[in-house]
């Protein structure tokens, strides 16, 4: 029985496991970024699982998209300014 157990674990022991927070792991259980369940009110992860996503996952240096978000968020921000600067020409120029 006590091999069982030890495959389920709470959320102490997983971020014990994990070397983070408690708080840094219940926000990353809430937003489905680690493979868990709540059973009642209690977040429980099976180890076996935990250890698979582990090898699965791709380091956070690695990943492909930040490049792609950053330049998405550049552009987003160029977008912004040049749509203000276009209403603000507008307001200037009834005005004067």
């Amino acid at each position: 029985m006590t091999e069982h157990l030890d495959k389920v674990l709470t959320i102490e022991e997983l971020a014990a496991y994990l070397k983070i927070s408690k708080s840094r792991l219940y926000k990353l259980a809430q937003k489905g970024e680690v493979p868990g369940q709540k059973v009642g009110k209690h977040w429980r992860f099976r180890r076996d699982i935990i250890d698979q996503w582990l090898a699965e996952s791709t380091p956070a240096g690695k990943r492909k998209d930040k490049g792609s978000t950053w330049k998405s968020a550049c552009g987003n921000m160029h977008r912004l300014y040049t749509e203000y600067q276009d209403v603000e020409g507008i307001f200037r120029g009834s005005f004067l």
